[in-house]
């Protein structure tokens, strides 16, 4: 159950990053970033195991040095989600990125080099029959745009997209996606709208520099949220200084909110106050967690009392609503369906609502 209003979006060209299609019709789907040292495959293998169980649809990786390129090819094959090689200042990275399995190249033209370079990564790309994302960003453009606007403007990004749009076009090769990422909300906003006017190739949407767990999430969702619900953005990533598994919770839990994906459980919780007939805060804590492996969509009401937990329960798959003497009503599909008393609220629950995820999607 969920409320019907979608947000149209903008159709863009469709490009495929491995078993994942960007643009289109697809989904928006989440990407985030290793932070490990990639030539330590183990704990860089360790690491997106993690990000797979939260159910990341892609994952970059940084390859600074050859050693990195190598590691590749033992960590591609053992894991189930697209690599995205990601490439900076040493286009030679890119070109044994492509050789040994990434399923996308990601350049920042402002600092890969020549146009020969670029097309040497774009050939790559050619025979390897993999994307390019063209990252551009405030803290890397190019020295002549920088030097025309004197600071990273929304037209400064806009144009370096364009200026390595024309260098790919040039080259006869289209099969790309673009971000023009700054960690200036308004900068980010205004420069991505000004690129999707003008062009069909599908954007990767990001904050950059986000900052930490909380600010960042903040941030990032405020400057993603004002795009994606205008219809702009076919990917997107949130850029966190933490582990790269709260970076997929919050895009998830972003494009859940604007409706653009049906992931996991979704808690319409009350913040409590001396009407709550139940300890709502940490039941709610408590059931997320235990929940937290769930990746099939169900809405789940958990109100303290009855002045908005009838209502919010005709809403959600189950709910939960405080009454007196202990005793709470268990609603199942919107409709009351049984009163509990004197249960362990998280375990009951948790059982519940498992049961109903099963009757769901079996």
């Amino acid at each position: 159950m969920n409320y019907s209003y979608k947000i149209k979006r903008k159709k863009t060209k469709s490009i495929k990053v491995g078993n994942v299609m960007i643009g289109g019709d697809a989904p928006v789907s989440v990407q985030t970033m290793t932070n490990t040292i990639t030539h330590d495959i183990e704990s860089t293998l360790s690491q997106i195991k993690i990000i797979e169980d939260v159910g990341a649809d892609i994952v970059r990786i940084s390859v600074p040095d050859s050693d990195s390129t190598k590691a590749l090819s033992k960590i591609i094959p053992a894991i189930n989600i697209p690599v995205i090689a990601d490439i900076h200042f040493h286009y030679k990275r890119a070109l044994e990125a492509a050789e040994n399995g990434a399923h996308c190249l990601r350049i920042n033209p402002g600092n890969i080099g020549s146009k020969d370079k670029v097309s040497e990564v774009v050939e790559a790309a050619r025979q390897n029959n993999i994307p390019i994302r063209i990252g551009v960003n405030a803290g890397s453009l190019e020295k002549h745009i920088l030097d025309k606007y004197k600071s990273p403007t929304p037209e400064a990004l806009f144009e370096s997209a364009k200026y390595n749009i024309q260098i790919l076009e040039d080259l006869n090769f289209e099969n790309f996606k673009i971000s023009v990422k700054a960690s200036n909300i308004f900068t980010s906003v205004s420069a991505y709208k000004l690129l999707s006017e003008y062009c069909d190739y599908p954007l990767h949407l990001g904050i950059t520099e986000a900052g930490s767990y909380f600010s960042g999430s903040i941030k990032s969702s405020v400057g993603l949220g004002m795009l994606l619900y205008e219809g702009i953005g076919d990917t997107i990533r949130i850029s966190l200084s933490d582990h790269p598994k709260e970076e997929v919770k919050v895009g998830f839990e972003l494009l859940k909110s604007l409706n653009l994906r049906d992931y996991g459980v979704t808690i319409i919780s009350c913040p409590s106050c001396a009407r709550q007939q139940f300890d709502v805060i940490n039941t709610v804590k408590s059931v997320e967690a235990k929940l937290a492996h769930i990746r099939k969509p169900i809405t789940v009401s958990i109100i303290g009392c009855v002045v908005n937990g009838p209502g919010e329960a005709t809403m959600t798959n189950i709910g939960i609503t405080g009454g007196g003497n202990n005793t709470h009503m268990i609603y199942v599909d919107g409709e009351k369906n049984h009163r509990i008393k004197d249960e362990n609220l998280v375990d009951y629950l948790v059982n519940v609502i498992e049961k109903k995820v099963t009757q769901l999607h079996n």
